[in-house]
């Protein structure tokens, strides 16, 4: 005899906020005989509440390269017999407005780091903003151009990396992973000409700026302008992702 195991939440996205109850319209239990038709389903609809007792708080789920936030559910009937659902939790949002943070940058030879042969890279002007480094954590949004440019632009990208931070007292370990790269251009631009700057962050891979005690997540925006032949400047700004 086989026997199958399922849940069905009720909400088709299965997102919640916490202290939400979530609706469970279907944990169904089917059992089917070889050789007949006949099989028999039992429906167990019920419903229970996000919440967690004492200080503890039910972070927004985010899936990471070393740090992730998951929750699901677990209908167990026998070690054999398991079914496992996820669902997805908002965190609450944060009271007050969102204070927008913009930031501007310039990068010419001289403003640049890391350099060893400074001599060699072309002379250029490369300007640009981002609208605020302070910002839903749902897109970014800026414009980037170049000013004054002896030689050309290559392409011009968006990066948004993830620094995870993990450890205690003893000691941590930073991790940064390239989550989303978006090309802006692919081309040289004409000098005077800004272009936009849009990136729509994927909502599984970011959360709210996290610091916890064990455990960070923090993200930055990299803008990286490569410029004939092979120069690559990076502009980079930390980002403060919140919920509104």
């Amino acid at each position: 005899m086989a026997t199958a195991l399922d849940i069905k939440i009720k909400r088709a996205n299965k997102v919640y906020d916490t202290g939400e109850p979530i609706q469970i319209i279907n944990s169904t239990i089917e059992m089917v005989k070889p050789g007949k038709s006949l099989s028999g389903k039992t429906e167990i609809p019920f419903e229970f509440p996000l919440h967690m007792k004492g200080n503890k708080v039910l972070y927004q789920t985010y899936h990471g390269t070393f740090v992730n936030i998951q929750y699901t559910l677990q209908s167990l009937l026998a070690k054999d017999l398991t079914k496992t659902c996820e669902f997805i939790i908002h965190s609450v949002p944060q009271k007050g407005k969102l204070t927008p943070s913009p930031v501007t940058f310039t990068s010419t030879p001289e403003t640049l780091q890391n350099i060893k042969e400074r001599a060699l890279l072309p002379n250029f002007l490369i300007r640009g903003h981002l609208n605020s480094t302070n910002c839903h954590h749902a897109a970014a949004k800026g414009r980037a151009g170049g000013e004054e440019l002896r030689g050309t632009i290559r392409s011009m990208e968006l990066q948004l990396v993830c620094v995870e931070t993990r450890g205690c007292a003893e000691g941590y370990v930073h991790e940064a992973t390239g989550i989303q790269n978006i090309q802006i251009t692919d081309s040289d631009v004409c000098r005077g000409l800004s272009v936009p700057i849009y990136m729509v962050f994927p909502r599984l891979f970011t959360c709210p700026t996290l610091e916890t005690t064990n455990f960070h997540v923090e993200f930055e925006d990299n803008i990286v302008v490569l410029l004939h032949p092979d120069h690559l400047i990076t502009e980079n700004f930390p980002l403060n992702l919140c919920t509104i």
